[in-house]
């Protein structure tokens, strides 16, 4: 009669894998975050069938209930003009030819993007609307 007792097998989980995985994933997380651009106001963009990017150097951003943001400083209406105008003579300073990237909501008065467009053109700058 065998009276011994079977060995049965130790369940684990191996960790050593996960360190690895969590390594990579801090990795991915800290490069996905400093791509984002703190400068941007949220808005609903139109959809756009192309993806095609701009060196940003002035940001205008108009929201929704038609508010104007340089940057993520927010600007009056009746200034926009010599506000953009100063940060283009100010981004002249750096660059040849700045660039202009007018950030508009779908429902924003496009007379006023293309006021934007205008002003940003008489001054030598290129100009570019951000189209998701």
């Amino acid at each position: 009669m065998n009276i011994r007792r079977k060995l049965r097998a130790h369940t684990e989980v191996h960790t050593g894998p996960l360190n690895d995985i969590l390594f990579i994933l801090l990795l991915f997380f800290l490069i996905t975050s400093t791509l984002a651009n703190p400068n941007l106001i949220k808005v609903n963009n139109p959809k756009g069938s192309k993806d095609t990017k701009a060196k940003q150097d002035i940001i205008v951003s108009i929201d929704k209930d038609h508010n104007f943001f340089i940057g993520s400083s927010r600007v009056q209406g009746p200034m926009i003009d010599s506000m953009v105008k100063e940060h283009i003579i100010k981004a002249k300073q750096k660059v040849d030819t700045p660039s202009v990237v007018i950030n508009a909501d779908t429902i924003a008065y496009y007379g006023e993007v293309f006021r934007i467009m205008r002003i940003a053109k008489q001054n030598g700058a290129k100009v570019a609307a951000l189209v998701k």
